[in-house]
């Protein structure tokens, strides 16, 4: 593997396994503020919704045009675009909402069963597995074009994990009342993250031209553009004011529109 190739695996790396850095928080942390993490996931939500509509796409767009012609090229980035979004739904669909991390609830007081809350913790483990694999290769992707796409990618990904890993070892913990077993569930299912980066790169490495990156990309925009909107931004919503993400959100695509103009 190249050097261009490990940085990117770092970088899916590291995104995935925020959501440790969230189980931590969640086991650690005394206080928590709903209204930073609201203020932080409509920050990650601008910066996907931007990166993927003003770079993604465009990148994708013009990588499919000078292969296929400006009309066809066109058309095609659509589609892929329009195919990402029916992938990760498709997954979402699949996962059952009463497991779905991204239907994520504030916890009620009440009697604690212990077996429903490890259930609970598993699946929402298993499903964050399974929507990490898209993620990590939007990562790596996004790193094998640009670094600095890369890296905004992956940070505003990191973001969006940290909620997952709360998701998944707060009911691990109060089910098995150990630290240890909820974070390592929780670490471990952000590892899904650097896998989807691998098998997309095995997969797409033999016939990888300016067509294949430019599907690729425009499914990616795709996948980012319905994580926001399907899950970072109701979560944001959930956890805190409405004007709070949404200020978030306009924040994300402010920096990320200097960033881009900065690394032209």
């Amino acid at each position: 593997m190249n050097e261009n190739v490990l940085f990117a695996l770092s970088l899916t790396l590291f995104a995935g396994l925020s959501t440790g850095i969230g189980s931590l928080i969640a086991l650690l942390s005394k206080k928590f503020s709903p209204k930073f993490l609201s203020a932080s996931l409509g920050f990650s939500a601008g910066v996907m919704i931007y990166v993927s509509l003003v770079e993604i796409f465009q990148k994708a767009k013009h990588s499919l045009s000078g292969f296929y012609g400006e009309k066809n090229g066109s058309i095609y980035t659509i589609i892929a675009f329009f195919a990402g979004i029916a992938l990760i739904a498709l997954i979402d669909k699949l996962v059952p909402s009463a497991e779905n991390p991204h239907e994520i609830k504030r916890s009620e007081n009440g009697a604690i069963d212990e077996k429903k809350l490890m259930r609970m913790g598993l699946f929402s483990a298993l499903a964050i597995a399974i929507h990490n694999f898209p993620e990590g290769l939007a990562t790596f992707i996004g790193a094998l074009q640009n670094p600095a796409l890369g890296v905004s990618i992956a940070v505003a990904i990191a973001i969006h994990n940290i909620p997952e890993g709360i998701a998944v070892s707060i009911p691990i913990y109060y089910a098995t009342k150990s630290k240890g077993k909820a974070f390592t569930y929780s670490f471990v299912s952000g590892l899904a993250e650097p896998v989807g980066a691998l098998i997309g790169y095995f997969i797409f490495r033999t016939f990888f031209n300016d067509a294949t990156f430019g599907l690729v990309f425009a499914a990616v925009a795709g996948i980012m553009v319905y994580i926001s909107l399907d899950e970072l931004l109701p979560t944001a919503e959930e956890y805190g004011e409405h004007h709070i993400a949404i200020s978030g959100l306009i924040a994300g695509m402010a920096v990320m529109a200097v960033s881009l103009v900065l690394f032209l």
